[in-house]
C-alpha cells in the first residue's frame, strides 16, 4: 500500500518542531501547513482542529518521555526512574523544553480534547500512578495519600524541578542535578 503524501504523523513532526522553538501556541493550522507545504484541506483531513494536533504533540512528547521512566519502573530500579528525568532531558533538550516547561493545558487554546483522545491521556496518566503506586507499597511501606505523594514527588516533581532551570536557560543539566536527585531520592526511599 502506498504512503499519503501527507500522514498524520508528519503533521505531529511537524507541530512539535514549531512548538520547540516558538511554544506551543506556534502550532497553528497555517504555520505547520506551511512548513510542510500541504494544503489546509490535507490538514483537516487528518485532525479535527487545531487543539486535536496539538494534543497529539503534546502526548507523544509524554509518552516518549515514559519509555525509559516505565522500563526502569518496571525493572524495579526506582532510582533510575527518578534519574530518568534528567537523562532524558540531557538526550533530548528540545522536547524537555516543551514536555517540562508548560503545562498540558498550554498546549489547548480553550477548547475540549475529543472523548477518544481523553481516554488515551487517562490511560497514560493511570500507567504512571500505578508505578507510584507500586514505589509508595514496595518502598515506603503503603498506598495511602501521603505515600502516594510522597512517590510522585520523589519519582517526578523533584526530578523535574531539579531540571526545569537549566532547560528554561538552554543548557543541559549538569551532573549535579543526578546528585541532588539522587540524595532526595535516598532522603524520601529511607523512611
Amino acid at each position: 500500500m502506498q504512503r499519503a503524501v501527507f500522514a498524520s504523523e508528519d503533521f505531529v513532526a511537524a507541530a512539535r518542531d514549531l512548538a520547540r522553538t516558538g511554544g506551543p501556541g506556534a502550532i497553528t493550522v497555517a504555520a505547520v501547513s506551511g512548513r510542510m507545504k500541504a494544503p489546509t484541506g490535507s490538514f483537516y483531513h487528518r485532525f479535527p482542529s487545531r487543539d486535536a494536533l496539538a494534543g497529539e504533540v503534546w502526548l507523544s512528547l509524554v509518552l516518549a518521555f515514559q519509555v525509559g521512566f516505565r522500563a526502569a519502573a518496571d525493572r524495579g530500579d526506582w532510582l533510575g526512574a527518578a534519574l530518568h528525568v534528567p537523562a532524558w532531558s540531557r538526550a533530548n533538550p528540545g522536547d524537555a523544553r516543551l514536555l517540562l516547561g508548560h503545562r498540558r493545558e498550554d498546549f489547548l487554546q480553550g477548547a475540549e480534547w475529543p472523548p477518544a483522545f481523553q481516554e488515551r491521556v487517562r490511560a497514560q496518566a493511570a500507567a504512571v500512578e500505578e508505578r507510584f503506586a507500586r514505589f509508595a507499597r514496595d518502598v515506603l511501606g503503603g498506598t495511602d495519600p501521603d505515600r502516594l505523594r510522597r512517590a510522585q514527588y520523589v519519582l517526578a516533581d523533584a526530578p523535574t524541578a531539579a531540571v526545569r532551570p537549566h532547560l528554561a536557560n538552554g543548557e543541559a543539566p549538569p551532573p549535579v542535578v543526578d546528585d541532588l536527585v539522587r540524595e532526595t531520592f535516598l532522603a524520601v526511599a529511607r523512611r
